[in-house]
């Protein structure tokens, strides 16, 4: 099914959960405790997937806080549906992409994204939404894999073309640190660069930024 210029798989949903295994067992945690830790007020999540970020608002989160997710992929949808379900986190979860946010101005004390600036048509526009819907004292929280240096980022660069239209639109060359700092809407308050994945994903951007004044 087509959204715009982004084909998704059902066999990607379905294989997701899967593949990601011991990405999600071994290698992530640590970074998925940093993007939930203390979250409280109104909370958006822009991609929830297939719902890997839930145990981790169910036990780093407040107990007051409410969840609102935002998911583009029917199949993502569906599999992120049936794990609110059965969590005791309550999320509202709606179809929709991150470029178009269905959701008025200075909604959100967080917003939280996790894979996603990878794989949206372009980045700048859903940059500019999440600092439209987070309010002045909000913060935007991101992890999210980009191009390494060397031989590893020209493998990714080459690679990107097919990687993308079997993925989801997954781009293995995103630079997302530079994008935030150039922004006109946010201003990047902090980042690091983790060696996390296995190759061709191996170098991550993690961090925060608030709505420029």
């Amino acid at each position: 099914m087509a959204r715009g210029d982004i084909q998704f798989h059902p066999v990607v949903a379905a294989l997701y959960d899967p593949i990601q295994w011991y990405f999600e067992r071994c290698q992530v945690p640590e970074h998925r405790e940093y993007l939930a830790a203390g979250l409280d007020g109104a909370v958006l999540e822009i991609g929830p997937g297939t719902g890997p970020m839930l145990p981790y608002y169910e036990s780093e989160a407040e107990a007051t806080a409410s969840f609102h997710a935002v998911e583009p992929d029917p199949g993502m949808w569906q599999r992120a549906a049936e794990k609110i379900a059965d969590s005791t986190v309550e999320m509202a979860l709606v179809s929709g992409r991150g470029e178009t946010l269905p959701y008025n101005d200075n909604t959100f004390d967080y917003v939280v994204e996790c894979g996603v600036c990878c794989s949206v048509s372009t980045i700048d526009p859903m940059l500019a939404e999440i600092a439209r819907v987070l309010r002045p004292d909000g913060e935007f929280r991101f992890l999210d894999h980009i191009r390494s240096d060397g031989w590893v980022g020209r493998s990714q660069d080459l690679l990107t073309p097919l990687w993308r239209r079997i993925g989801g639109n997954c781009h293995l060359n995103r630079r997302l640190r530079p994008r935030i700092r150039a922004s006109d809407h946010l201003q990047l308050t902090e980042c690091t660069t983790p060696t996390i994945g296995i190759w061709p994903i191996r170098e991550f951007a993690r961090g925060t930024a608030t709505a420029s004044d």
